[in-house]
């Protein structure tokens, strides 16, 4: 069953196509905290990833994100970036999922706050 889901779906980890592209043309560059691992073809002309897990792209981290993106030449592995004191540490998108934001007036809530910012409109 594993081996028919890497072979026809994409977003379970990665395909047939895309290990074997691997292990012909890759060179690991590294690996990031959620165990991602990041290649790039050895002429340096082609970066990619192979997720650990759900391939979602909001999991990758600003950090590999610019080199994937030819931001910058070295990859965080080889010359990690210095962070500000006050940004936060990367958190994969949660929309869609219950740890999403809902805002006090939200549905999602079992008991919405009552609202008195507006007057619902009623037909004369």
């Amino acid at each position: 069953m594993d081996f028919l889901k890497r072979l026809l779906t994409w977003w379970n980890s990665q395909t047939l196509g895309t290990q074997i592209f691997t292990w012909r043309n890759g060179v690991k560059v590294g690996e990031d905290a959620e165990g991602n691992r990041f290649y790039q073809t050895r002429d340096g002309r082609r970066r990619w990833v192979i997720f650990n897990g759900e391939a979602e792209a909001s999991r990758v981290s600003a950090d590999w994100h610019g080199w994937l993106h030819f931001t910058w030449a070295d990859p965080p592995s080889k010359t990690p970036l210095k962070h500000k004191p006050w940004e936060k540490p990367h958190q994969e998108n949660l929309t869609g999922t219950q740890l999403a934001y809902a805002p006090p007036g939200s549905l999602r809530h079992a008991h919405p706050a009552e609202r008195r910012d507006y007057e619902a409109w009623q037909p004369e």
